[in-house]
Formats: structure tokens, sequence, C-alpha cells
């Protein structure tokens, strides 16, 4: 991945950068699982997935179904609202997944859209696809995900789950350094663009550069090095296989969970709602929050991220994705905090090798 951003600098309009756009656009349909024509890394981070999707597919007096149970379905209620649709929130507490019958229950009445967090970062919880497309074709309404920490590490198909589009994220499962969104939709979707209020995340205008038919018409300077370095991290990802890849990523949490567990942290998210690329777990009773992952952070050079809402101090999210999805560094990891917190990490270590098994 370092040698890909080491290579040098090609001009976004070079005919060299127009074959590596080709070159991203094919594995990213295979990685989300979707024939959509429209499969491409918007210039910018996860967020700026999020306002691609909010500019172009929803329109002010839109009434969209909002699942919210974690920090980032608030972020999309957030935007939704800016952009004065009426968002009608579909929530569940904070570490468990929104029971598919409430989000078909507010399905009843016309919608233009629902939007669900399918990998929700701030608590560790994957929130099931099923039903959701049947319900939202009984009003022509578009299916909207958030698959940032999903998408190449936890099952995911988008065309089977009906999905009209979705974006994620350049750094998590896909394992390639932060700035890009990949970000797909439907020609059912784009049907519903009519002008972005922004111009920078305008779909027609951007899809003129990153697909038009006959020559690119110039809309944004491209973070080519990085686009070279997504096609990188996609070509991995085939090499593996999707199948395997998600089946590594599961093995790889649950050999996790039980290794913290003997040290006495506990998943947050109950059996059946995991998301395998994020393991969330509170902490040990008299565990110091901040002095623990200060600890960690440099004394081992491991970051954990902390926790948000209602599990503020009170538990981490660990990153389960990519290569940290391995033995190797999860050994270290159970090692490093066996040291901080002063207890005896054998039993975690033994329990972690048995996992892997």
């Amino acid at each position: 991945m370092l040698n890909a951003l080491a290579q040098p600098t090609l001009g976004h309009l070079d005919p060299a950068f127009g074959e590596v756009m080709e070159e991203v656009a094919e594995p990213l349909r295979a990685t989300f699982r979707t024939e959509n024509r429209t499969a491409f890394p918007v210039s910018a981070t996860g967020s700026g997935g999020m306002q691609t999707m909010v500019d172009n597919l929803i329109r002010p007096g839109d009434r969209v179904i909002c699942g919210v149970h974690g920090l980032f379905g608030e972020r999309m209620a957030d935007a939704l609202a800016r952009r004065g649709a009426e968002v009608v929130r579909v929530e569940a507490e904070w570490g468990r997944a929104i029971p598919t019958e409430r989000l078909v229950d507010a399905a009843r009445e016309p919608f233009a859209a629902l939007f669900v967090v399918h990998g929700e970062t701030s608590t560790g919880v994957a929130q099931p696809l099923d039903a959701l497309a049947e319900a939202c074709a009984q009003h022509g309404a578009l299916l909207l995900v958030d698959c940032v920490t999903s998408l190449a590490g936890h099952p995911l198909e988008l065309d089977a789950a009906g999905v009209d589009a979705a974006f994620s994220g350049s750094q998590k499962c896909l394992n390639c350094p932060p700035g890009l969104a990949p970000f797909t939709a439907n020609d059912r979707a784009l049907e519903r663009v009519q002008g972005s209020p922004s111009w920078y995340f305008d779909l027609h205008a951007v899809l003129n550069y990153w697909q038009a038919d006959g020559g690119r018409a110039y809309h944004h300077t491209a973070p080519t090095n990085m686009v070279v370095a997504l096609r990188e991290a996609l070509a991995i990802v085939q090499e593996e296989e999707l199948e395997p890849r998600w089946a590594r990523h599961a093995k790889a949490h649950e050999a996790l969970r039980s290794a913290l567990a003997q040290l006495g942290f506990e998943r947050i998210a109950p059996d059946g709602e995991q998301l395998h690329p994020l393991l969330a777990v509170r902490l040990p009773d008299g565990v110091d929050d901040a002095k623990a992952r200060g600890a960690l952070l440099h004394e081992h050079s491991i970051e954990i991220a902390a926790a948000s809402g209602p599990f503020a101090g009170l538990a981490w999210r660990i990153g389960v994705m990519g290569e940290g999805a391995r033995q190797p560094a999860q050994e270290r990891l159970v090692r490093a905090i066996a040291r901080e917190l002063d207890m005896d990490g054998t039993i975690a270590l033994d329990a972690l090798a048995d996992g892997w098994a």
C-alpha cells in the first residue's frame, strides 16, 4: 500500500489516470456486490460520502425514515434535517440493533427514503437489512445505507439486499489511508438527482468526470495517489476474495472477544448483533479510560478509540479490520493491555490462540 502511495503523482486528467479510474470501478462494484454502473470514490472521507448521498438523493420536504442507534445515525439525522427533510427517527438504545419490524412499521405511510447505518462504528453493532427493500418498494422509496465500517469486513451484498445507494470509507476494512469515500448508486436512485445544493458534491458534475463517455469533464483535482492506493487495496480484497475475508474478520472478532473477556472486558453488542470489524467492550471496574488508552498509545504505539454517548469513559472501540484482523496484531494488543492493567495475560493469550486455531 505504501509503495502504491509512493508512485509518481499522475495528473487528474492524465489518460494514465483515466485507466486507473476504470481499474478502480470494477473491483469496487465487486466489493459492494452490485452491478451498478455508478461506483467510484468520492474525493472526501466517509462523511463526504454521506453528504453526497443527502445532497443529491434527498429534497427539501422529503419524508425520510432514519434509523438511529448510535453516533452515526445521529449524524445522518442531523444532515437530513439540514437538507430540509422531514426526519422520522426510529431509535434503539445505543449498543443494540433496531428491530426490523419497527423500521417496517414506520414505512407504512408514504416516504421518500429509508436510511440505516449497517455498521454502527460508535457501538460495534451490525444492523440487519432484511425486509427493508420490500418496505421501501411499496412507496417507491429509496433504501440508503452507511457501510463505512462494514464494507469488505462484514457480510454485505447491496443488490441482494435491494440497497439503492451506499457509501463507505477507504480507511476501515479496505485497509487504505483515509481520504476517499467509496460510493455507489443504482439507476433508480440517480433518477432522483435534480441538482445538488453543494457544488463540490453535485453527482451530475462529478460523474461527468468519473464516468463520462468520450472524455472526462474537469470537475476537481482528484487525489490521484490516494486513488492509486485504493486500486491496490481493492486488488488485495479481490485476491483474498470476499467470503474468506468476511470469515477472517468474524474469526478475529470472536478470538479477540474471548481473549479480552479473560481480562474483564465485556462486549457491548449481544450475540447476533455484533459488527465483526469493530469490537466495542465495556471496561472492567476500576480502569481509568483516558489513562489506560494514553499508556497504550505512548508506551506501545497502539491507539484505542474512545467511546461516545452513553458509553463515554466506560468503553473502548477496538478495530478488528484489515491487517488488524490477524493473530499477530491481536497478540501484541492483548499483551499490551495486560501489562498496562497489571494483569497476567497468559490465559487471555491462550484464549486468543484457541480462537484462531
